[in-house]
């Protein structure tokens, strides 16, 4: 059973109008979303994105409230649909729960998970794009490389990447325990891991197969446009690669604007856009002893800075 991380940590961070205009970024099994609604009065309004056809499918199904619309697509889209509302500008707050979900981890055949055999697939959305199985099978060595490297900060991508390119030819990666099986017999003996040998190969090759990244990126390009003066940008990441560009993006945002050193101006006139409200949450050790998904979460919040339209 899916259970939201920082579940009301993260919706008292980002409710600050109770008949405001919300968007949830990440609806997934819709927990965070079910939470913002029973925070919202009568007038406030929610927007959910989500790449899955099942999510899609669940949210018609468990979730009937005219307050509430759910948009297949990536977040990454968000503007394009906000602008569309007639709302650009007027968004009071925005939540990403990064990552994968419970569900698509624990369905074999979504392909996700090196603990069961399944398809190769790792799509988040089923009815576009190339599989992961495809992707490995045609790619060029120095693509997997970078991708296992960059994404995974795995060690051994280059050794990897040389053994994947080598075999496939006479034997096409298509099954998730074969892959991981694989992967596992390349990883040196001598090296003691703490995790299983494929985690950070198919943390990388996931992330690469659905933008992860890419969409976070173009989403926080949005950000300052989209909001509401005081509203608020909650994200919730799940390893490093994340959790820095999100903190990089709010730094550079309560910065402002990159002045000339040899030109002098006072701090109120670098027009910060976004500011940091406290620190970054982790959950607690009660939550984590619950669900142990939650240990490597980390939450940060922002919030678009009054009269900065």
């Amino acid at each position: 059973m899916h259970q939201s991380v920082l579940l009301q940590e993260s919706v008292d961070a980002l409710i600050t109008k109770a008949d405001g205009f919300y968007v949830d970024g990440t609806f997934g099994r819709g927990g965070h979303s079910r939470a913002i609604l029973g925070s919202l009065g009568d007038n406030g309004r929610l927007l959910g994105f989500d790449k899955d056809p099942q999510a899609v499918e669940y949210a018609a199904a468990e979730i009937s409230d005219d307050r509430f619309e759910l948009w297949h697509g990536s977040f990454a889209e968000m503007r394009q649909e906000v602008d569309a509302r007639g709302q650009l500008g007027q968004l009071n707050g925005i939540l990403l729960d990064l990552g994968v979900s419970s569900p698509q981890l624990d369905q074999a055949d979504r392909g996700f998970s090196f603990m069961n055999d399944g398809p190769l697939d790792m799509r988040m959305d089923t009815s576009a794009g190339e599989t992961a199985a495809e992707w490995l099978n045609r790619a060029d060595q120095g693509d997997i490389r970078y991708v296992l490297k960059v994404y995974g900060e795995e060690k051994f991508a280059g050794l990897i990447a040389k053994k994947i390119v080598d075999r496939r030819d006479q034997q096409p990666f298509e099954r998730t325990l074969d892959l991981a099986d694989f992967i596992e017999q390349i990883i040196p003996k001598s090296v003691k891991l703490k995790k299983h040998a494929a985690t950070r190969s198919f943390q990388a090759i996931r992330i690469h197969i659905n933008q992860e990244l890419d969409d976070l990126q173009r989403l926080l390009a949005d950000v300052v446009d989209m909001l509401a003066p005081g509203g608020r940008l909650v994200v919730i990441s799940f390893h490093s690669l994340e959790d820095r560009i999100v903190k990089q993006f709010i730094r550079a945002q309560e910065r402002g604007p990159v002045i000339p050193r040899n030109i002098p101006i006072s701090t109120i006139a670098r027009d910060p856009h976004l500011v940091s409200v406290g620190k970054a949450v982790k959950a607690a050790d009660a939550e984590v002893s619950e669900n142990v998904r939650s240990r490597s979460a980390i939450m940060r919040i922002a919030e678009k800075v009054l009269g900065n339209d």
